[in-house]
């Protein structure tokens, strides 16, 4: 069994197994002592649990069943508590505001067949969903809050900070990996 950060995890084969765009955001989370936290498209539930090591709860959400069934199979073989996961298509099942939410956005083009799927695809363009997230996530922020994006040079990351500000947040670009054909890319976007 793969251990990430001290974490073990079990793996599925239909939900997005952690790589190097999981590993820039667990590298540089924004953690808030105390808070509360929102991971978005949680997959296996990793930086759920990374984040459930600093805050007093963290909701972890993923609209694949499957991922959601890991995820929670992953906090009780870690013995993590305050954490919970539900399944739910962005924020459809959310409530609340959050000082933290995370997401690792799917960013290819295209259409959606088979669970794994939901977390790679992201629309016709590749950017819907990650901008019906940007659209929503203001909403779901406390005052001085921070969303942080993970998503490819790809899918336009300038399309991005402008879609945070027409959200009314300050994004901006505080990591960056190069991998083959792109870089991925860690936005932060800070509530005002």
């Amino acid at each position: 069994m793969p251990l990430y950060y001290g974490i073990k995890l079990k793996l599925h084969p239909q939900v997005y197994e952690p790589a190097e765009d999981t590993f820039l955001l667990a590298e540089n989370l924004a953690m808030k002592k105390g808070d509360l936290a929102l991971d978005m498209g949680t997959g296996t539930g990793l930086i759920a649990l990374l984040m459930a090591r600093g805050f007093r709860f963290v909701l972890g959400v993923d609209v694949n069943p499957l991922a959601v069934k890991l995820a929670e199979e992953n906090a009780r073989l870690n013995g993590i508590k305050n954490v919970e996961f539900v399944l739910s298509d962005l924020f459809e099942r959310v409530s609340g505001r959050f000082d933290v939410v995370t997401f690792n956005a799917p960013y290819l083009p295209g259409r959606v067949e088979e669970p794994i799927d939901l977390a790679l695809i992201g629309g016709e363009t590749g950017r819907e969903v990650l901008d019906r997230f940007i659209r929503e996530v203001p909403g779901y922020l406390k005052p001085g809050g921070v969303v942080q994006i993970v998503q490819s040079s790809i899918t336009g990351v300038e399309e991005t900070l402008k879609g945070l500000r027409r959200a009314g947040l300050d994004g901006k670009v505080v990591a960056r990996k190069h991998l083959f054909f792109e870089d991925i890319v860690l936005i932060n976007g800070y509530a005002r």
